[in-house]
């Protein structure tokens, strides 16, 4: 666990003034400089709207950069869905905002990857999970809002970026869509199986609020903030309910 602090919000007055001092209020500089890799995962989709902007990733990483260890390197890394991912960061800016601050840009649809096998996994038999994930601090950054598709538009769901589209895709076509021949709420399921990302940052600039914690809460108050019971979304009722499963079993076992 990151903290004991399970999430905080923070009035948003600016992107750089409201991630500092949330993030300072958490301590999250004394987690970045145990690490050598941190990784950088917003929300990117030809839907610009939805989209993690290039500014709300800049504020994080000043942070990052200000308090991670001497030798760490960080990553910016993104699976894009339908569309190239090296044409989503020119499209979005993260290009130039890599060059300006000489960090990497990772295309997790073509990245190495390490075959995850896990008894928990509801419909996949196994996940092809990008070796770069596993090896990093992850903090994943969406932009708070409304999705057809997953409902509410938060931590978790971004982590759909991590399905590699070399795997996933279909044979005709440029999407993903292996990921859907299931409700999508199972494919968000068992890719935080594979490994639930360290941290969450939620730009809800748009509510008025700087959300920052572990994500699996941060989702929960992410559907308060929208005016949505989390229990109707279905992704977070699905994880949470299997995660309330298994500590059950636990204690009877």
């Amino acid at each position: 666990m990151v903290s004991e602090v399970k999430g905080a919000s923070i009035k948003f007055k600016s992107y750089e003034e409201s991630v500092f001092r949330l993030l300072d209020i958490l301590k999250i500089h004394r987690e970045l400089k145990k690490y050598d890799k941190i990784v950088l995962k917003p929300n990117l989709t030809t839907r610009i709207e939805e989209s993690t902007s290039r500014e709300f990733t800049e504020s994080v990483l000043k942070f990052v950069l200000m308090h991670k260890n001497p030798v760490a390197e960080i990553f910016i890394a993104e699976g894009a869905d339908g569309i190239p991912t090296e044409d989503l960061f020119e499209m979005l800016g993260y290009d130039k905002l890599a060059e300006r601050y000489d960090v990497s840009l990772v295309d997790l649809n073509r990245a190495e990857t390490q075959v995850m096998e896990n008894y928990e996994f509801l419909k996949f038999q196994d996940v092809q999970y990008p070796k770069l994930l596993l090896e990093s601090f992850v903090i994943v950054l969406p932009k708070l809002g409304f999705n057809e598709e997953t409902i509410v538009n938060s931590s978790l769901s971004t982590m759909l970026g991590a399905f590699p589209a070399e795997h996933y895709k279909g044979f005709f076509s440029k999407t993903k869509n292996k990921l859907r021949k299931w409700p999508i709420k199972y494919a968000i399921h068992d890719i935080v199986k594979c490994k639930v990302p360290d941290f969450s940052i939620v730009d809800g600039s748009e509510q008025g609020v700087i959300l920052a914690g572990l994500p699996l809460e941060i989702d929960k108050q992410s559907a308060r903030i929208l005016g949505k019971d989390w229990k109707e979304v279905p992704y977070i009722k699905l994880i949470e309910d299997n995660q309330n499963k298994k500590e059950e079993d636990t204690d009877y076992a």
